[in-house]
């Protein structure tokens, strides 16, 4: 006897988050107490104009998360750049962008992991590492699993804790400023006055040290693009979304930015006189500013924050890999399945936390400028695609908002991205190259020599 056949519905992604859990999700991802972790590297860079550098690249995430927006309107879809890539532009070069956007989705919830160990080794020295690497990859992992908007939920509070700890942090050290005390010592008042524009710019500053800065910066500002990965989890998604992306960055660039003029008047020279390793700032700023409790009690809350932050991370990349598994560029059965009673792209949540495990052997700083070349990639993409769209498909140019919003601005974030890829780092540019290679090989696997067309994925499939 046959059994007979049911049309069953396939489980698919749930709408049901809010302008504000987008934002937290989003708050989270960023992470603001990270400019206390990028603080030594990027005031070495910037020749001590980290405010500056923040500057920069808050104004070229700005320009670019209008462009998100437009995308957005457009295709309200959890694949961000690698959908608007390829439905505006081309398949191939959609697909090519979301391969080399990996580089930041997969590696962010990564470099949260190096965070924490970081903190827990300065706390307890005597645990081995991995204990700590693989607990938390485990949490985080777990949180995942149920879905984006019980990560809203656990993230709401730590968000709100980490802009408290800043406003503290930042109250310390404007006592110390007060009363003319720096970091190495009682110095002149007339020469580091507390308020002056020294922090942004003085006979030191230098456009490309600036520009080097934002680049790394770069790295700070990614969870306000990964939002676009919760487009099929958002409702009115067309409002919200653009909504939330610029208010996110927003938000995050005006508490860096008022953080780090304090910080920077504070520190006002080479940060290798006050930390031993500038790529690892936190605990060492902690310490100078509020003494051992304070560090102690801080360190302890940073490690939740950056759990926070990480699984905000894992969140995106997951729905990233669910989209192109979707689509089928690569494989459908693993990627591309949502849990029927759970609506996670479980697989997804699996593979991206035995990536984050590899978080044991790799230094924070090559992280996060491989994070930057991935995030450069899809922020100077959207920016095209929304040119693509809007003004070569659409012929949307014929009054001043369209020729504002479609090429204008656009144009705009788009230079300003160039401008940070001018000063990526060497060795990350040949890490990513060679990382896009890989995906041209399988592209071409995929499309039996590039004779047949890009998989794409089409509502009525499902």
């Amino acid at each position: 006897m046959s059994t007979p056949v049911t049309n069953a519905p396939v489980a698919k992604l749930q709408r049901n988050l809010g302008l504000w859990h987008v934002i937290i999700i989003g708050l989270a991802y960023i992470q603001p107490m990270t400019l206390l972790d990028t603080f030594g590297m990027v005031s070495r860079d910037s020749v001590g104009h980290v405010p500056t550098s923040y500057i920069f690249a808050l104004l070229a995430v700005i320009l670019t998360s209008f462009s998100y927006g437009h995308m957005i309107k457009a295709y309200p879809s959890s694949g961000s750049a690698y959908t608007y890539t390829q439905k505006s532009i081309n398949p191939s070069m959609g697909f090519m962008v979301g391969w080399s956007s990996w580089l930041d989705y997969l590696l962010s919830p990564m470099v949260n992991i190096i965070l924490a160990v970081l903190y827990l080794e300065a706390l307890f020295p005597n645990v081995n590492h991995w204990v700590w690497v693989i607990g938390l990859t485990g949490l985080m992992t777990g949180v995942n699993l149920f879905g984006s908007k019980v990560v809203a939920y656990f993230n709401s509070w730590i968000v709100f804790v980490q802009l408290l700890v800043i406003g503290v942090f930042v109250y310390l050290i404007y006592e110390k400023l007060q009363m003319g005390v720096y970091a190495n010592g009682t110095l002149d008042a007339d020469k580091y006055p507390l308020w002056s524009l020294k922090p942004f710019w003085n006979e030191m500053t230098s456009v490309g040290a600036l520009i080097t800065g934002a680049t790394i910066l770069c790295f700070s500002f990614t969870g306000f693009d990964s939002l676009s990965s919760l487009a099929e989890e958002t409702k009115d998604v067309k409002n919200t979304l653009p909504k939330a992306m610029v208010l996110t960055s927003l938000i995050a660039g005006i508490v860096f930015i008022s953080s780090t003029y304090f910080m920077q008047t504070y520190f006002p020279s080479d940060p290798s006189i006050y930390f031993e390793a500038v790529d690892e700032t936190q605990a060492e700023i902690l310490l100078l500013v509020g003494g051992s409790a304070f560090q102690a009690a801080v360190l302890g809350f940073a490690i939740v924050t950056v759990m926070a932050s990480g699984i905000s991370a894992h969140a995106g990349v997951s729905r990233l890999m669910y989209v192109m598994g979707r689509d089928n560029v690569i494989s459908k059965k693993i990627f591309g399945q949502i849990h029927p009673k759970l609506f996670t792209p479980v697989n997804n949540i699996l593979i991206a936390g035995a990536v984050a495990l590899t978080a044991g052997f790799i230094s924070l700083e090559t992280v996060v400028n491989l994070i930057s070349f991935g995030a450069l990639t899809a922020f100077s993409f959207v920016n095209i695609s929304v040119l693509f769209r809007y003004v070569l498909r659409d012929k949307q140019f014929n009054t001043p908002k369209q020729i504002i919003n479609y090429i204008i601005v656009p144009i705009l974030g788009f230079i300003s991205v160039f401008l940070m890829w001018l000063e990526v780092d060497g060795v990350t540019l040949k890490v990513g190259l060679f990382w896009a290679a890989l995906g041209f090989i399988w592209l071409g696997i995929k499309t039996g020599g590039f004779k047949k067309p890009v998989p794409q994925f089409k509502e009525e499939d499902v």
